[in-house]
């Protein structure tokens, strides 16, 4: 019998998740409970539908002309998805033998020890991954879990020459006083394979489903940080002028 995902949902033209034009699948579960997540819906490991990887693949090769044509392809997310590791190897195997570029975009929670992690890599173009705080008390405070796992991951990734976008998540008085970026650029420099830092304003688009759920959303009050908050973690972390936000 052929192995079956737990998935939350897709999106079949995401332009934020990779490189070109993505279909993007939305995994379900994830053992983070972040305090800025904006699916927080996704984190339930029952919850979702479950989907063969011929019903996922089927799914997907209805925009291939226009993945292919704009040099993107597909981004497995979630939740987390390296919680489900069985079914993304197979569907990833299916999707080379349609030479679709294939992306992962993770916490980093599983860590380099992660059973099966070589085999997926060897069919894997690209990582994404989100590190929330550099700081691991700050880690726990934000998610539930220190950033333990997370940075060994990533120094795995270095080592075994896998292409990495870092993504980071800015919000006011949480993740954006200097010392914090200073730390995470000097992590972030001691890595080979970073080919993309991406900085993410914190928004609240999903508070609505924290109510949905009854979760104490704990963000009521945070500020969105403003342009000025962001070009200062783009300058600091990407090396870019304030000018270019």
């Amino acid at each position: 019998m052929s192995v079956k995902g737990r998935i939350h949902s897709f999106e079949s033209c995401g332009t934020v998740d990779g490189p070109g034009i993505r279909f993007v699948v939305f995994m379900q579960g994830c053992p983070f409970k972040c305090m800025f997540c904006h699916n927080p819906d996704t984190w339930d490991y029952n919850g979702g539908s479950e989907y063969t990887v011929d019903e996922v693949v089927s799914k997907i090769k209805k925009y291939l002309p226009y993945l292919k044509a704009s040099g993107g392809g597909v981004t497995v997310t979630g939740g987390e998805p390296l919680m489900q590791i069985d079914f993304i190897i197979e569907l990833f195997k299916e999707l080379k033998k349609l030479n679709v570029h294939t992306a992962i975009d993770t916490n980093g929670y599983a860590g380099p020890k992660a059973r099966n992690l070589n085999s997926l890599m060897e069919l894997t173009d690209l990582v994404l991954m989100s590190i929330k705080h550099i700081n691991s008390h700050a880690h726990q405070k934000l998610t539930g879990f220190s950033n333990h796992n997370t940075l060994e991951f990533a120094k795995f990734l270095d080592e075994i020459g896998k292409p990495l976008w870092i993504r980071y998540v800015v919000i006011p008085g949480f993740t954006d006083d200097f010392l914090s970026l200073f730390n995470l650029k000097q992590f972030i420099n001691g890595l080979k394979n970073v080919e993309n830092v991406e900085i993410l304003p914190f928004h609240k688009q999903g508070e609505k489903k924290w109510k949905k759920l009854k979760l104490p959303y704990n963000l009521d009050k945070a500020a969105v940080p403003s342009k000025f908050a962001i070009s200062k973690a783009k300058k600091l972390l990407k090396n870019e002028s304030e000018e270019k936000v």
